[in-house]
C-alpha cells in the first residue's frame, strides 16, 4: 500500500518527549528517504525554536510535551510560519483535542501506535492541501456527538473566579495565551497566571487537561 502513496520531498521536524516513539519515527521513515527528518525536539518550546531555525515543511507534534503543550507550540509556530504543515501525533483522541488542535492549526490529527501507511497517507493528504483525521478519532466523536447527554460529573473543584470562567471558556475553544489576552484586554502573563490557577483548582497538569475536565464537570 505504502508504494503507491505519493509522497512530498519535505523536511520533517519531529517534537516528541517519548525517545521510544522518536527512535520508531526514525526507524519507520528510513525507507522513505524524501521525507528526511531534520531535527527532533523534546520539549514544546524547544520545538517551536527548532521550527524558525529550520523552517521545515512538516512538523509531526505530540500533544502532552512538557513545557509547552503541542496544541500552544502549534499556534505560535503557525503564527510565524503559515505554510508548514503540522500533524498531530498523538495518543489523546477526545473531542476536546482534536478541536483544540485544529483550532491552533493543525492539519492532521493522528493516533500513535498506528500502521505506517495511516501516517504516509495522512502526509500525503496534507501535501495536497487536504485535512487529516484519524478514522479512530472520527469514530470516537461519533460516538461521543450520539451519546447521551451526561450527568454533571461527581467531581469537585474549587470555586472559579469570573475571570477565570472567562479565560477557561477561551481556553476550551482552543485559544492561546496571547489570543486570550487580546480578546480581554489583559496581559499574557495575567493570563499566563489564570492558567496556573485553572490547573491548580482543576488539579491538571496541563491546558488541554484542564479543557478536558472543565467539559466533563459541565463548567463551560
Amino acid at each position: 500500500m505504502s508504494e503507491a502513496i505519493q509522497l512530498p520531498s519535505w523536511r520533517v521536524l519531529v517534537v516528541e518527549d517519548d525517545p521510544l516513539v522518536q527512535l520508531g519515527l526514525e526507524r519507520a521513515l528510513v525507507p522513505y528517504p524524501q521525507l528526511a527528518i531534520v531535527d527532533m525536539q523534546d520539549d514544546g518550546y524547544l520545538g517551536v525554536e527548532a521550527a524558525l531555525e529550520h523552517r521545515p515543511d512538516l512538523i509531526l507534534m505530540d500533544i502532552g510535551l512538557p513545557g509547552l503543550d503541542g496544541i500552544e507550540a502549534t499556534q505560535r509556530i503557525k503564527a510565524q510560519l503559515p505554510s508548514v504543515k503540522t500533524m498531530m501525533l498523538t495518543s489523546h483522541s477526545s473531542r476536546t483535542e482534536v478541536m483544540a488542535a485544529f483550532s491552533s492549526g493543525a492539519d492532521a490529527y493522528c493516533i500513535k501506535g498506528g500502521r505506517i501507511e495511516i501516517l504516509l497517507t495522512a502526509i500525503a493528504t496534507v501535501s495536497q492541501g487536504g485535512v487529516y483525521l484519524d478514522a479512530k478519532v472520527a469514530q470516537t466523536i461519533v460516538s461521543e456527538l450520539n451519546a447521551p447527554t451526561p450527568e454533571p460529573s461527581g467531581e469537585r473543584f474549587e470555586t472559579l473566579s469570573e475571570r477565570e470562567m472567562e479565560v477557561l471558556q477561551l481556553l476550551v475553544e482552543g485559544m492561546s495565551n496571547p489570543a486570550i489576552a487580546k480578546q480581554l484586554f489583559i496581559s499574557p502573563n495575567t493570563v499566563k497566571a489564570h492558567v496556573r490557577g485553572l490547573m491548580n483548582k482543576l488539579a491538571a497538569s496541563d491546558r488541554v487537561q484542564v479543557a478536558v475536565k472543565a467539559l466533563r464537570a459541565g463548567l463551560v
